[in-house]
């Protein structure tokens, strides 16, 4: 993680982008070291939502091209458990994407919101209201804003 912290807000936006993709990395560990390193909670605040929103987006559409036969033959997953996923995106729907910021459990969302094709422009824009407030909330703890 030192490569990023050298990039500086470069380094924020590669690393939360990343971070909110399938590549297992903490966005949170990225955000408060650089956030520490260069002092700059409103620098930080934009880089990060952007990377860290974009690469939900880009996981998103990732989840939008598959296939329910890919998941079935390559990931073992059997038609009763995507029966029941869907059910819980058809209770919810798109104010799932409220949750994407959520490590882990958050690229999940954004990949089954993708995949059971929730309307794209409001699970976009709910995936940038709530990694805006993750990272909003990390200023406001450091007393940085």
């Amino acid at each position: 993680m030192e490569w990023l912290e050298n990039l500086g807000l470069l380094g924020l936006f590669i690393g939360t982008f990343l971070a909110a993709t399938v590549v297992p990395f903490s966005s949170d560990a990225v955000y408060l070291s650089i956030l520490a390193a260069t002092g700059n909670p409103a620098g930080c605040l934009i880089v990060g939502t952007l990377g860290n929103w974009l690469g939900s987006v880009f996981t998103y559409f990732i989840g939008w091209i598959g296939k329910w036969e890919w998941l079935e033959k390559w990931f073992k997953v059997k038609p009763e458990t995507l029966a029941r996923q869907k059910l819980k995106i058809d209770r919810y729907g798109v104010w799932l994407a409220l949750i994407c910021w959520v490590p882990v459990a958050g690229d999940v969302v954004a990949i089954a919101l993708g995949f059971y094709k929730t309307r794209p422009f409001w699970s976009i824009v709910l995936m940038l209201a709530g990694k805006f407030g993750r990272f909003l909330v990390w200023n406001l703890v450091y007393g940085l804003f």
